[in-house]
């Protein structure tokens, strides 16, 4: 079923992110998928889809392929879109979900979607093309703040929805068990402290992850809030921040977006200049009439311990000896606390 922008029907990986386009190589997998199914995409849209030109993001993982074009309202006005296919279902759900959501949108608008191409099971988007950003290529002061806003709107209108799925369950004790491992088996900068502090972990995980997994309340949460995932509908970059990429939205505690964001700046405190992500989104919810329970902070003090207790055992990808220094720092004042 193909959707246009004013339908109500909507049936649940990838990133609407739209900055300037960087031209994807002609023997590009994706480039391949946007030149072989673009033309069916047209003509299943009955010509509101002008020509597509393919281009990739240069942090985009996914296999899906992405283009900018123009397209024709039901009114005759032009607009500069984004087509993304494939995209997941919870990508394609959520961006249809929060549609009826009070201006201004939290996420991209759809202009068009379908979960079906070519007679293959295929989800596709066609949203509105966002001028202004990622926030994440360039530092501002004020962008953790409108962060936290954005976040705020975003659960706000998603809370609407019913939880349909079980939340996440971590295996704390399987990722412990890699950190401690990574400490002892790898160089890595501060290691008898680490096992000091680790060691601590294990002795309290039980208690930590048993308070943890009791939390509440349980709503939808983003689960991927970083600045590279807010854009801006305002070329100059005012007015309020779009979040994309909803791959990874799931039940879960407010705490989890806000905690996310903050701790992605443990190695560059400086940027955050004294402002506490909890604290701003707590404010932001407050300011919604959302719920924001009273032992918050000791649930955002349970986060940073198990996160920052898990770094060591993602030293590929999160390995930079400050950030391990950072997260060491906090793992020891969360224990401390807890304790």
């Amino acid at each position: 079923m193909v959707r246009f922008e004013g339908m109500t029907t909507v049936p649940e990986e990838t990133s609407t992110s739209v900055p300037v386009p960087v031209p994807v190589p002609t023997n590009d997998r994706r480039t391949i998928l946007g030149h072989a199914l673009g033309p069916l995409l047209r003509k299943t849209l009955e010509g509101r889809l002008g020509e597509i030109r393919w281009f990739r993001t240069d942090w985009q993982r996914s296999g899906a392929a992405t283009g900018r074009a123009r397209w024709t309202t039901a009114t005759g006005e032009e607009l500069e879109v984004v087509v993304k296919l494939p995209v997941s279902e919870r990508e394609f759900r959520w961006l249809g979900r929060l549609q009826d959501a009070i201006e201004p949108l939290p996420v991209p608008k759809l202009l068009a979607s379908g979960d079906l191409l070519g007679g293959y099971d295929l989800a596709w988007v066609v949203i509105e093309h966002l001028p202004f950003g990622p926030l994440g290529t360039h530092w501002e002061d004020d962008h953790i703040l409108r962060m936290t806003e954005a976040a705020a709107r975003f659960q706000a209108a998603a809370a609407g929805h019913p939880i349909d799925r079980p939340i996440r369950q971590e295996d704390w004790e399987r990722l412990l068990k890699r950190s401690r491992e990574a400490v002892r088996g790898q160089k890595i900068s501060q290691p008898t402290r680490w096992r000091r502090t680790l060691k601590s972990v294990a002795r309290h995980l039980d208690a930590i992850a048993e308070e943890w997994q009791g939390r509440g309340p349980i709503a939808w949460i983003h689960g991927d809030l970083h600045l590279a995932n807010g854009m801006g509908r305002e070329t100059n970059g005012t007015g309020p921040v779009v979040l994309i990429d909803l791959a990874e939205v799931r039940p879960g505690h407010w705490v989890e977006d806000a905690v996310y964001l903050e701790r992605l700046h443990w190695a560059r405190p400086e940027r955050l200049k004294g402002r506490n992500p909890v604290r701003l989104l707590a404010a932001a919810r407050r300011r919604r009439g959302l719920e924001v329970d009273e032992d918050h902070p000791r649930l955002a003090d349970l986060r940073r311990i198990l996160i920052a207790a898990c770094a060591p055992a993602f030293l590929k990808t999160e390995g930079l000896p400050r950030y391990l220094d950072a997260a060491l720092d906090h793992l020891e004042r969360g224990l401390r606390r807890f304790a």
